[in-house]
């Protein structure tokens, strides 16, 4: 799987956000009520959209699918002036991630953050940092064309 490395500047977001759990999951809810009021967003940066996860601190190391953590449907503005009502802002913070590459079916995406999280971290010498989780679902995603593509975001620090 293809993967780099990205340092990222602080970004600006708009949009929509649940508290959710794997078990008790509502994406299907959250991005169908974001995308029909996508349109009221002003200034977005680009068409690119995210899909980004705010876990608790104990999340991962004491991983149970009842767990719940923020769930947001995001979009890149060029500024925060404008906020339309029902919507709320987010500001993610600047830091360093290691992206992935993921091409096929947003229903299959289960497997690659399973390789993620259980054969490349523990093997990378990197740890998780507590900062938010994203995936950029850019001009390339479909959430069932075979061929869609997105990029998969993890925060990391230096090595364990």
């Amino acid at each position: 799987m293809e993967f780099r490395f990205e340092c990222i500047s602080a970004k600006k977001l708009i949009g929509l956000k649940l508290n959710m759990s794997l078990s008790s999951n509502h994406t299907f809810e959250l991005w169908k009520e974001f995308m029909s009021r996508l349109n009221e967003i002003p200034n977005p940066v680009n068409s690119s959209l995210y899909s980004l996860q705010v876990y608790n601190s104990s999340y991962f190391s004491n991983f149970n699918p009842d767990n719940t953590f923020d769930k947001w449907a995001l979009v890149e503005v060029e500024n925060l002036d404008l906020i339309p009502e029902g919507m709320f802002n987010f500001e993610l913070p600047a830091g360093n991630y290691v992206v992935f590459t993921y091409k096929g079916k947003a229903s299959e995406g289960q497997k690659v953050f399973e390789y993620i999280f259980t054969k490349w971290l523990p093997q990378s010498g990197y740890i998780l940092d507590e900062r938010p989780h994203f995936e950029i679902l850019g001009e390339k995603y479909s959430n069932v064309k075979t061929d869609s593509e997105e990029e998969i975001w993890i925060p990391i620090k230096g090595s364990n």
